[in-house]
This record gives structure tokens, sequence and C-alpha cells, in this order.
């Protein structure tokens, strides 16, 4: 079993940046394949970006390719989103992913999930 707990989430100026951490345990970290998720109000959860560190593979939504960044670092058991150039439309609860298969994690049918971080963009 996993536990997925984000963090990072807060207010922040259109074109400013916000990284999001997401603190895992429970399991050896770097065998998970680790994804973030967005949802914001009256949206279907949107996929943002995906890695396996093991395989040096990274996905990004074309929404935000080029402005967010997916990270890791399996000695701290965390997964980060470096989020930078935000817009009001990145307003969204914030989720991560994990699962044995990384395409589990891409189509959003990840096995577990953390509870979400709130990121608002907003003048």
């Amino acid at each position: 079993q996993v536990q997925l707990v984000e963090s990072g989430g807060g207010l922040v100026q259109p074109g400013g940046s916000l990284r999001l951490s997401c603190a895992a345990s429970g399991r050896t970290f770097s065998t998970w394949y680790m994804g973030w998720f967005r949802q914001a109000p009256g949206k279907e959860r949107e996929f943002v970006a995906a890695i396996s560190w093991s395989a040096g593979i990274t996905n990004y939504a074309d929404s935000v390719k080029g402005r967010f960044t997916i990270s890791r670092d399996n000695t701290k058991n965390t997964v980060y989103l470096q989020m930078n150039s935000l817009k009001p439309e990145d307003t969204a609860v914030y989720y991560c992913a994990a699962d044995n298969r990384y395409v589990s994690v891409l189509r959003g049918a990840a096995g577990y999930w953390g509870q979400g971080t709130q990121v608002t963009v907003s003048s």
C-alpha cells in the first residue's frame, strides 16, 4: 500500500511560480510511477504530468508543456511539480497519483491518490 500527501499549494499571481510536493510512504518509492493531475470546479480531472525515474521518462499535457516540470527525489520519497508562468486557467485542485504501471498513471487510472492541494492563480 502507498500513502500520498500533497503540499505546496496556495495563491499566486499570474506569471508567478509555485512548487508542489508529494510525499509517499508505505512501499519502496523508487519502484512506483508517479503523476500529477488537476481538477477545476465543474471540469473533469485532467492529466498534468508523469514521471518514471527508472526509465527516465516524463510526459506533460500540452497545456502545461514548457511551463511545468515534474521531478522526483527517491532518497526523500517525494515527487515535485515545479509550475512557472502560471495562468488563471491553471487554477485547480492538484492531485498526486502512483501506480506500478506507467500507462495507468497516464490514463488517470492509478491505484493510489493523494487528497489534493489547492492552487489558485489570480490577481
